[in-house]
């Protein structure tokens, strides 16, 4: 069954950090591109980044850059975002999603993540 399971999410304060892991099964990762998406009450889903399937094209909004990092470990089948220096603003329930096209726009993406949440107050 191919499949993406989140974790990671939770409570944080603010300036907090939180590691969120994607591991997937059923497929391998290494021959896809990865991308993280989320998604605030009232909000659209936003794509906040992706990480091809060779490393060397990854993408940040700005919103993100500098705070947010995304890896991969291909041994474990599972990618990371980590997340420093959190906002309230960053507060939505993330998602992860493997696709064919480097790219931001979720309609590229085919596997998807249930999601986990991330709540970032004091």
């Amino acid at each position: 069954q191919v499949q993406l399971v989140e974790s990671g999410g939770g409570l944080v304060q603010p300036g907090g950090s939180l590691r969120l892991a994607c591991a997937a099964s059923g497929f391998s990762l290494a021959n896809h591109v990865l991308g993280w998406f989320r998604q605030a009450p009232g909000k659209e889903r936003e794509g906040i980044s992706f990480i091809n399937n060779r490393d060397d094209d990854i993408y940040y909004i700005d919103s993100v850059k500098g705070r947010f990092t995304v890896s991969r470990d291909n041994a474990k089948n599972t990618v990371y975002l980590q997340m420093n220096a959190l906002k309230p603003e960053d507060s939505a329930i993330y998602y992860c999603a493997a696709g064919p096209v480097a790219t931001i726009l979720s309609k590229f993406y085919r596997t998807w993540g249930q999601g986990t949440q991330v709540t970032v107050s004091s």
